[in-house]
């Protein structure tokens, strides 16, 4: 007599079902609350609140912006990377541990810091008021305080490779007669460059959702320095929830190909290293 084989079906483990759950009530489900207060709406009205002219307004200055301020840092987070672990200097780790700042500094306070700093009588807005530039209140101080919330990602994503870095094998680049600046071209660029596109990548994405210090730092005015995430919070003050919904899904849509992006840019890290 032929036994047919036993199905035997393995239950989950405890550590997978409680990761699934809790997974589950933190992300997915404000997801889905957040794509539900779109379901009323047609293909059409959707569009049409996604491509509004200050919608399309403030995905400018909040894009543009953020891309400025992810370009600046990736220069000058690199440079304050490679000082940080080139060079010993007094008070080198107190200056290190400073630039965790705008990660423990809450957002509100760090608005109002930059904007006191950057008003016309503040201590760094009164030097550039003589020639008419006005910072705070602008989208040039919307730019200062992305710049401020998303430098830190650069340095700490670079520094661990500086760090990794062996210099046997500039001193023999060196000695093989190599100038200081072939050296850093074609030695010591190459294994940093994807660990600072994955950097400014990370700042990019951190200054496109900031909304804390931004609200304070600038005026909050369409077609000016408006930018999405405030442009959200003006909706649920009008309770214009679908409209708000619909922004916030358009720069969830955004997050998520940048979160591609940077898994993209590790990944090609990872193989370069290997």
């Amino acid at each position: 007599m032929v036994r047919l084989p036993v199905l035997r079906f393995a239950f989950p483990s405890w550590p997978w079902v409680i990761t699934v759950g809790y997974l589950i009530i933190l992300l997915f489900l404000p997801i889905a609350a957040l794509l539900s207060q779109t379901f009323s709406l047609s293909a059409d009205e959707f569009w049409a609140i996604a491509t509004a002219p200050i919608a399309i307004s403030a995905y400018r200055v909040t894009f543009i912006t953020a891309l400025g301020a992810a370009l600046l840092n990736g220069l000058m987070g690199t440079i304050i990377a490679w000082v940080l672990v080139r060079y010993e200097f007094p008070g080198r780790k107190f200056v290190d541990a400073a630039l965790d700042l705008p990660f423990a500094l809450p957002t509100a306070v760090a608005g109002l810091l930059l904007a006191t700093l950057y008003s016309e009588n503040g201590w760094m807005g009164q030097l550039f008021a003589p020639f008419g530039i006005k910072i705070a209140f602008t989208r040039l101080g919307v730019w200062v305080a992305m710049v401020f919330i998303s430098l830190p990602f650069i340095v700490r994503t670079v520094q661990p490779v500086l760090q990794e870095l062996e210099p046997e094998v500039e001193e023999a680049a060196s000695s093989l007669g190599a100038s200081p600046g072939q050296t850093f071209w074609r030695i010591i660029l190459p294994p940093l460059f994807p660990s600072i596109l994955t950097g400014m990548a990370l700042g990019f994405s951190r200054a496109v959702g900031e909304y804390g210090s931004v609200v304070i730092v600038s005026s909050g005015i369409p077609f000016r320095d408006l930018i999405a995430p405030v442009l959200i919070f003006q909706r649920l003050e009008q309770y214009d929830y679908s409209g708000a919904s619909v922004i916030g899904i358009v720069l969830l849509a955004i997050a998520l190909l940048l979160l591609l992006t940077i898994n993209r840019l590790q990944q090609w890290g990872q193989r370069y290293a290997g």
